[in-house]
This record gives C-alpha cells, sequence and structure tokens, in this order.
C-alpha cells in the first residue's frame, strides 16, 4: 500500500454487501466517550474491520501494538448485519488538530463521500459533553425535530445550547446538507479521563434506539482497553 500525502486514502480490506445501512462514528474527544462507545459497538456485535481512512492532516505520530509494531494513525471501519439494518461503524483514536478547521471538513467530506457511495441514509455521531458536576446524562441533536423527539422519546435530552466541536458535529451538519438524516449523542463527562460509564450510557442510548434494551449486566461484557 502506498499512502498519497497531499490528500485522504481510503483502503478497501473487503467489499461486504450492505442493506440499508446505518453509519456510526465514535471519535476521540471529551472522556473518549464516542471511542469508546463505539467500541462496545464493535464488541458486541463482533463487527468486522473492512476499510481504513488515512491522512497526511492525521496527527504526525504513529500508534505501536502490544507487539511492538507501528501503524500510521487511521480511522477504522466495521461492517455488522442487522436483521433489519446494517451497521457501519468508524472508530479512531485520533481526530485532525482541532486549529486544522479545513482539515476537519475535507475528512468529514470524505467520510460522507464513502458512507453515501454505500447508501447509507441515517447518521449517528457519538461524543462526550464537558460537565462541572457529576450529572449522567445523554444529550441529543438531531438534523429534524422529529428525530429528536423519536431520541427524547428513548431517554435522550434535548442539547439545546452550546457547541460540539470537532468531527462529532461537523459530520452530522454536513450529513444534513446532504439531506441525510442523523443524530448526535452526547455522554456527559467530567473529561478527566476515559469515561466507560459516559460511554456505555450512549452505547445502551442507541442500542435502544435500534431495538434492543441492554442491561448493566452487560457493562464489562461490552468494555474494551481504553
Amino acid at each position: 500500500m502506498s499512502i498519497l500525502i497531499d490528500k485522504p486514502y481510503l483502503r478497501m480490506l473487503s467489499n461486504p454487501t450492505f442493506e440499508n445501512p446505518i453509519f456510526v462514528q465514535g471519535l476521540s474527544g471529551f472522556g473518549n466517550v464516542g471511542r469508546i462507545a463505539a467500541h462496545m459497538l464493535v464488541k458486541f456485535f463482533d463487527a468486522k474491520l473492512f476499510a481504513e481512512l488515512y491522512s497526511p492532516t492525521f496527527p504526525d505520530y504513529i500508534s505501536i501494538s502490544p507487539k511492538g509494531i507501528a501503524h500510521l494513525s487511521k480511522y477504522d471501519f466495521y461492517y455488522a448485519p442487522l436483521e433489519k439494518n446494517n451497521l457501519i461503524i468508524m472508530s479512531s483514536e485520533i481526530q485532525p488538530s482541532f486549529d486544522d478547521v479545513v482539515s476537519h471538513y475535507t475528512i468529514c467530506e470524505e467520510i460522507l463521500n464513502f458512507v453515501e457511495s454505500l447508501n447509507c441514509k441515517f447518521v449517528v455521531t457519538m461524543g462526550g459533553v464537558p460537565i462541572t458536576e457529576d450529572k449522567t446524562e445523554v444529550f441529543v441533536a438531531a438534523t429534524s425535530n422529529r428525530i429528536a423527539a423519536d431520541f427524547m422519546e428513548k431517554g435522550g435530552v434535548i442539547y439545546s445550547k452550546g457547541k460540539i466541536v470537532g468531527g462529532t458535529g461537523l459530520t452530522l451538519a454536513l450529513a444534513k446538507e446532504r439531506n441525510i438524516d442523523g443524530v448526535c449523542l452526547l455522554g456527559t463527562t467530567l473529561g478527566f479521563k476515559a469515561d466507560r460509564e459516559a460511554g456505555f450510557l450512549v452505547f445502551k442510548l442507541l442500542m435502544k434506539a435500534l431495538g434492543q434494551e441492554i442491561t448493566e449486566s452487560l457493562k464489562d461484557d461490552v468494555s474494551l482497553e481504553q
């Protein structure tokens, strides 16, 4: 594989067939909530890696595996077949620098180009929102009042003020510009360390929206080393 140094590069590892796919994105950020929730989805559904996205605008460091193997920073795409929909789950421990606005737009557009080519009609982004008191909630922002109301009925709370920084917000807003429906789920977190509890609450709400109730007893089963 040769990585292009002037633009994002998408590497396909396999070509699964998708039916009515839902795209779910969980990136690093406040409390690593989005990434933790995405990893819980991957583990719960035993999702399979099928594509990787590389970019010269990602941070200039590499990841080292437990066996000492070097890897470029990347976004990983997994697929999981469900009865009614397929899931495309994207996760990563990195994002472009928050100061590099153009890179965020470029990467998010590349992601949406890819999932739209797979006939994705719904987008879910997951992340954390910092709070100053220990209060566990999942805030909801959506592309329409109807979708926001649907997730409120599942237990979410409308995120009526503030901003959503990075790819977590931008992917949703750019999807709306393409007339793709979507929702952003934000777990409340103090943000000082990886917040497994907040990640689990986001995972639990999304699973409820997908028609599957998750109990607290499953928390340890779906947790991964972060």
